[in-house]
C-alpha cells in the first residue's frame, strides 16, 4: 500500500498478505469483532495488519492494542509493527509504549494486569481497541476497556478481539460470540446487548495457508496434544475446555426437574458473602444421604442486614433449616465496631455455623458429591431452577499455579461454588447409598453451640 507522508512524496509500505479469514476480520463493520478459535489461524498478524493500516488510513486515529503484559506486546506486536512501518512514517517512544505517526495517528501498546490497571486508563479515549487473547481477560475488564471507545471525530468506533478456548474469559467470550446468548431484558433498554454488534470470524490452522506452507509440522504438533486440548486448540471446540475443574459435572446427569420435597427431610443453607456478592444455596438431604440443591439466591451489593433479610425472605415460613453454613471470615472482628459479621447475621435473624476453611479438602468433597453412587446416580443433584450455580460449576477453572484448587478469576463465578464447598465440606454427602444416622434436634443444637462458642460461652453469644 502507499501512503503520502510528506507533501510531494509517497512511501511504499508493505504490511504483508492476508488470508481469506483475515480479510473478513479486517472488513468487519460490527462494533465488536472476534477472530480465532483454533491456534494457528493468524490472529496476531491480523491485528498488526489492521492496526497499522488503520493508523495510515485515518489521520489522527487513536488505537489501543492491549495484552496482559508488556513482554507479550513487545514480541508479538511492537517489534513486528516497527518492522512493517518505515521510520519515515512513525516513531516509537519506548517509555510511553506509544507509536506516533506523521499524520497524527497514535497506536498505544497497553498492558492490563487487573483491576488495579483501571486508573491508568481513566479518561482515555480510543477509536479502535484490539484485545489480543481476549479469553485471558474477565468480562468486567472487557466492558471497562469498551467504555474507552469514544470520541467526537467521525472515525468508526471498533473493538477487535482475538481468542482461543480456555482461560478466565472463556465463559463470556463463548456466550457473546459463539453461543450468541444476549441479555435483552434489562430495565434500561440502552443497557441491552444488541446481537448486531457482535461478529465472530472462526479460523483454524488450515485457514492460514502461509503457516501451512512454512511450518507443516505445526499441524502435527497440535494433533498430538491431549484430547480436550487438541479439540480446543486444533479445531477451536469451545466446549472442550469448559468447566475444567469439575469434569465430573454433567448437566444431563446432575440437573433434575424440581419436585415437592418431603417435610421430614433435613434442610440446610450455605452462603458466601462479600459486599460485591451474596450467594446463598438451599439443600435437602433424603433418607439415603443423597443431597438435593433446590434453591439459590445470588445478589450483589448487600450489606449484612440486607443480606440476612434476603436469605430469610427466600426461606419459606414452614421450612425447618437445620444449620446455615457460613465462610470462616464472618468471624473476623471489624476494626470500627469490634463486632464480627457473624454477630450481625445472628442479630439479623440468621444463625450461622462456621464452615471448614480448607479449600483443597473442600473441593475434594464437592468432587465426591458429584461422583456417581452405587445406584448409578450422583450423591448431589441440582434442581433445574438453580441456573446460576449450574452455570458457575460449568465455568470455573483450575488454578494455574495449584491444580488442586479452583481459580479465583473470573471472580463472579466463584461465589455460588464457594457456598457449595462450604456445604459439602461441612456435611457428610454419602456416596455409598447408606443412610446417615439422623441426629435428633438436641444433637443439632449442641453441635451449633459448639461451633458458635468454641465450647466456651462468650458474652456476645449469650446476649444474642
Amino acid at each position: 500500500m502507499k501512503r503520502k507522508a510528506i507533501k510531494g512524496n509517497s512511501i511504499d509500505v508493505d504490511l504483508g498478505q492476508l488470508t481469506v479469514k483475515q480479510k473478513l476480520f479486517c472488513l468487519s463493520r460490527a462494533l465488536y469483532t472476534a477472530y480465532g478459535g483454533a491456534r494457528g489461524g493468524g490472529k496476531t498478524h491480523a491485528v498488526r495488519w489492521k492496526a497499522a493500516a488503520g493508523a495510515l488510513r485515518y489521520d489522527g486515529i487513536r488505537i489501543l492494542i492491549v495484552r496482559r503484559t508488556y513482554p507479550e506486546l513487545q514480541s508479538n506486536h511492537i517489534e513486528p509493527i516497527l518492522r512493517l512501518v518505515p521510520p519515515e512514517l512513525a516513531s516509537y517512544n519506548g517509555t510511553l509504549h506509544t507509536m506516533t505517526f506523521v499524520n497524527g495517528s497514535v497506536i498505544k501498546f497497553g498492558h492490563y494486569s487487573g483491576n488495579s490497571s483501571e486508573t491508568e486508563y481513566q479518561g482515555q479515549e480510543y477509536d479502535w481497541i484490539f484485545m489480543d487473547e481476549a479469553t485471558q481477560f474477565t468480562e468486567r475488564e472487557f466492558r471497562f476497556l469498551g467504555s474507552l471507545l469514544r470520541g467526537v471525530n467521525k472515525i468508526p468506533k471498533r473493538f477487535y478481539l482475538t481468542c482461543n478456548p480456555g482461560g478466565v474469559g472463556h465463559r463470556w467470550v463463548k456466550r457473546l460470540f459463539i453461543n450468541r446468548s444476549f441479555i435483552t431484558d434489562r430495565a434500561n433498554p440502552e443497557e441491552n446487548e444488541n446481537p448486531n454488534d457482535y461478529s465472530f470470524i472462526p479460523a483454524t490452522v488450515e485457514d492460514n495457508t502461509y503457516l501451512m506452507e512454512a511450518s507443516p509440522a505445526y499441524v502435527q504438533m497440535l494433533s498430538s496434544l491431549p484430547e480436550n486440548i487438541r479439540r480446543a486448540h486444533r479445531y477451536g471446540d469451545w466446549d472442550a475446555l469448559a468447566g475444567t475443574y469439575f469434569p465430573e459435572f454433567n448437566a444431563a446427569r446432575h440437573v433434575i426437574k424440581p419436585f415437592q420435597i418431603p417435610a421430614h427431610w433435613m434442610r440446610y443453607r450455605a452462603f458466601d458473602y462479600g459486599l460485591d456478592m451474596l450467594a446463598c444455596l438451599w439443600f435437602a438431604q433424603d433418607e439415603s444421604g443423597r443431597t438435593y440443591m433446590y434453591r439459590e439466591l445470588k445478589l450483589p451489593n448487600r450489606i449484612v442486614s440486607d443480606a440476612a433479610k434476603m436469605i430469610l425472605s427466600y426461606t419459606l415460613s414452614d421450612e425447618r433449616i437445620g444449620i446455615t453454613f457460613a465462610p470462616p471470615d464472618m468471624w473476623n472482628r471489624q476494626k470500627d465496631s469490634g463486632k464480627t459479621m457473624a454477630e450481625l447475621f445472628m442479630t439479623s435473624g440468621v444463625p450461622i455455623v462456621r464452615a471448614d476453611s480448607n479449600r483443597v479438602q473442600g473441593w475434594l468433597q464437592v468432587k465426591e458429591a458429584l461422583a456417581l453412587r452405587q445406584d448409578g446416580r450422583p450423591a448431589l443433584l441440582f434442581f433445574s431452577t438453580c441456573t446460576e450455580t449450574v452455570r458457575d460449576l460449568e465455568a470455573i477453572l483450575a488454578d494455574d499455579s495449584n491444580p488442586n484448587d479452583c481459580a479465583t478469576e473470573p471472580h463472579e463465578v466463584t461465589h455460588t461454588v464457594d457456598a457449595l464447598r462450604y456445604y459439602c465440606v461441612s456435611r457428610t454427602v454419602r456416596t455409598d447409598g447408606a443412610a446417615e444416622k439422623p441426629k435428633n434436634r438436641d444433637d443439632e443444637l449442641d453441635d451449633y453451640d459448639a461451633f458458635m462458642t468454641g465450647d466456651e460461652v462468650m458474652r456476645g453469644y449469650l446476649e444474642y
